[in-house]
């Protein structure tokens, strides 16, 4: 294995996260027809309870492991580091074991929290299976992704990506086989059929782990440890217990937060529309596209964030246990620069794409078509959240991340439901109101820890200001060519090939010109530097 830099790092771990949620979205055009509005709905509420369980459990805790790897390895605490891995996952399996025990005994009430006394669509004993089912992934997830920390944390984040490709697959592999042979041939029913679909989250986690344990295992040279150190001699395990769980924190309620604040839209959404003189009916379809079909096609975007905050926390533990402040305040810019490079035209393409996307997925809905295009926005704001957590975190300014965590889930609670009720009142379908109280609030989340960050490194945001503008130029004429060539090409079909074929085509002409734009104002050189054009061109002049 070799060691990643930062850039490429960033490079390495994007295009393997998008590619495990291209095929998470893929596998979704074979899905649904399968199991329709009513399975999809089902899936969503056991994968939603199972991501904040999964969030509680383990999500802060490999990224702890991967901070304290990164810190131990500059200042070459091998036997330390070592050390916490073992702690960590002793740690980690415990948590896992104590969510596991904790969705299975619970699925009941939880799935009431869901359905509540609502009768017509799936009923609590249906939902409180699939929760059960996929509960037992808790107790191998925990492991594979302690694992892929440690590797973060060395910088081998090539290996710790391709886990992930590796756990899709087999994943998505199994869930299609499974339910084919459930639904087809023996014909157990929908419910059943849709609890060995979740079960592939467990199947995925295994084989992924498999892979990861077998790399480490031939990578001897990272768990060389040498001469012991006398400083190293003095960091006892429960020093080590307590410096995770400080640096979990943080990224645990990141996660928390984001499974949070699904998990209040689905608890406010079918009893809020029902209300609204909804049927029971409709509002599930809504819950379907939101917590299942939705998830899937934004979850590439948020993808994109996720591989660049996995190259940067190593790489800023490093700088931040060397005293590095200029280093640290170099990738902070770079990393959001970025980020919206990326995030900020890829968001407002598929929005304005949304019903030739959303058809060549899942067949052609209006209602679904209305719903993604306005909840894609919500992902700029969730991913800069994330990034700005991801720094804070670093740099030990974790109390503000739980904070403002707090404030954002508060301010979720308090404009879910209004919001709802004002889209009703102003003639827009309510569930926009989700999407607008969680623009609210993870905004103004992402805004106190953006100030708290300047605070803490003196750093200067001038130039990411400067090329957030920039990126808004090229994305506001990227639009503006788009919504003119609906003149010449319209969107409107139920085709899923002539659909294919125009989002193909709007896609390509508007990556061309954003690309010119922004290569044009040198954005693109200063942010990602010419070593991709100059690698292009070595291997040209090569072949030729």
């Amino acid at each position: 294995m070799k060691k990643n830099s930062f850039m490429s790092g960033a490079v390495v771990a994007t295009s393997s996260i998008v590619i495990s949620r291209i095929i998470g979205v893929l596998y979704a055009i074979i899905l649904y027809p399968m199991i329709g509005e009513k399975g999809g709905a089902l899936y969503g509420y056991a994968y939603s309870i199972y991501s904040l369980f999964l969030g509680i459990s383990i999500a802060g805790v490999p990224f702890a492991i991967s901070k304290i790897t990164s810190e131990y390895e500059a200042l070459e605490y091998h036997y330390a580091k070592e050390k916490a891995y073992k702690i960590g996952k002793i740690f980690i399996t415990t948590l896992g074991l104590i969510g596991f025990i904790l969705m299975f005994v619970f699925s009941e009430q939880i799935g009431y929290m869901f359905i509540g006394d609502i009768k017509g669509g799936n009923t609590i004993e249906e939902v409180s299976f699939v929760i059960r089912v996929i509960a037992t992934a808790l107790l191998v997830v925990p492991i594979l992704s302690v694992s892929r920390g440690y590797l973060q944390g060395h910088k081998y984040i090539t290996a710790s990506s391709l886990s992930q490709v590796i756990e899709q697959i087999s994943r998505v592999t199994f869930l299609l086989v499974g339910i084919y042979l459930s639904l087809y041939v023996f014909k157990i029913g929908l419910t059943y059929s849709v609890g060995v679909a979740v079960f592939g989250a467990t199947v995925g986690a295994l084989f992924a782990y498999l892979y990861l344990f077998l790399k480490i295992k031939k990578q001897k040279n990272i768990k060389e440890i040498g001469e012991i150190k006398e400083e190293e001699k003095k960091i006892k395990a429960l020093h080590i217990i307590k410096t995770i769980i400080i640096y979990a924190v943080p990224f645990i309620l990141i996660d928390v937060v984001r499974s949070g604040y699904k998990f209040v839209d689905l608890a406010n959404l079918n009893k809020t529309m029902v209300n609204l003189g909804y049927l029971i009916t409709d509002a599930e379809a809504v819950t379907s596209i939101i917590s299942t079909w939705g998830t899937k096609l934004d979850a590439v975007v948020y993808s994109i964030s996720v591989g660049i905050i996995v190259s940067m926390i190593p790489n800023i533990n490093s700088s931040y246990a060397k005293g590095d402040k200029e280093d640290i305040r170099k990738k902070v810019n770079t990393s959001i620069q970025a980020l919206l490079f990326v995030v900020v035209p890829l968001v407002f393409m598929m929005s304005i794409l949304s019903e030739p996307i959303w058809t060549v997925f899942y067949g052609y809905s209006e209602l679904g078509t209305l719903i993604f295009q306005v909840f894609i926005i919500r992902t700029i704001f969730v991913v800069v959240y994330n990034l700005t957590c991801s720094v804070l975190n670093c740099i030990s300014m974790s109390k503000i991340v739980i904070v403002t965590g707090i404030i954002g889930l508060i301010l979720k609670l308090i404009f879910n439901i209004p919001m709802m009720n004002l889209m009703e009142y102003i003639g827009m379908h309510p569930a926009h109101g989700l999407t607008v109280s969680s623009i609210i609030a993870f905004g103004v989340s992402a805004l106190i820890n953006f100030y708290y960050i300047k605070n803490k490194i003196d750093i200067n945001y001038k130039s990411s200001f400067k090329k957030i503008g920039q990126i808004l130029f090229g994305t506001t004429i990227m639009v503006i060519v788009m919504m003119l060539m609906q003149f010449i090409i319209p969107m409107e079909t139920q085709s899923r090939l002539i659909s294919f074929v125009i989002a193909g085509v709007y896609a390509i002409i508007g990556t061309i010109i954003y690309m010119l734009i922004m290569i044009k104002n040198k954005s693109f050189y200063e942010i990602f530097g010419n070593t991709i054009f100059d690698k292009i061109k070595s291997k040209l002049k090569k072949r030729v």
